[in-house]
């Protein structure tokens, strides 16, 4: 049977995901934003500053908001995502060794300058979940199980083929691994989370994050129906 990859609203997209996976919470759909007159219509500014992470979980629990870089209160997520440059401590790994993530500064700065980041400048994220998204999204995350993540990575496998190749350090997770790599390398990955995350975002211990590129969602969705 052809699959096709034709999105006809992201409303209906969003249902077939949430009921093949069976999702509690919606998929989040993520627009980056080069200028605010690019901004879609009708959406407001989130009311106050949290991190990338929190924003994500807002969002797949039913808000939907956009945020700049002066909302972002994590700055290495905001760097991720193309918000901001990297403060020094943040681009040196002097940050993330002094939490005592790494034995040495050599291995913290090795890290961090593997980490995928947007170097082009954005205006803003535009976060939603997207059964409500009024724009193409860029990047789609879903929060999951193992399960269901396990299901995902049959549904990209189902039309041509491969591997699913997970890419991740347990540092930026939701900022770097499910939305900057995704958006840089137009492949999905999938991710384990970070300490961040888990403790601000309330990401559970039976959570992972899957990060898809919304360009092929359609067939992604169309693969979830075959293969359920």
């Amino acid at each position: 049977m052809e699959s096709s990859c034709e999105v006809s609203g992201y409303d209906e997209v969003s249902e077939k995901i949430k009921k093949s996976l069976g999702l509690e919470k919606s998929p989040v759909a993520i627009k980056f934003v080069l200028r605010e007159k690019d901004l879609p219509k009708d959406i407001p500014k989130i009311s106050k500053s949290v991190r990338h992470c929190e924003m994500v979980q807002k969002a797949a629990q039913g808000e939907t908001f956009y945020a700049t870089a002066d909302e972002q209160l994590c700055k290495g997520g905001a760097t991720a995502i193309g918000l901001m440059d990297a403060p020094e401590k943040v681009k040196t790994g002097e940050f993330y060794y002094e939490l005592g993530r790494f034995s040495s500064l050599g291995s913290a700065k090795r890290t961090m300058d593997a980490i995928p980041k947007i170097e082009n400048m954005m205006y803003a994220l535009v976060y939603a979940p997207l059964e409500k998204a009024n724009f193409h999204p860029d990047i789609i995350v879903i929060i999951s199980n193992p399960a269901q993540a396990m299901k995902l990575s049959q549904a990209l496998v189902y039309t041509l083929g491969g591997r699913v190749e997970s890419n991740f350090a347990g540092i930026q997770s939701i900022c770097a691994d499910a939305v900057a790599g995704p958006f840089l390398r137009k492949t999905a990955n999938i991710t384990l989370g970070c300490s961040g995350s888990r403790k601000f975002a309330d990401i559970k211990d039976e959570e992972v994050i899957v990060g898809l590129n919304g360009e092929n969602i359609g067939c992604v969705v169309n693969a979830l129906g075959e293969i359920s």
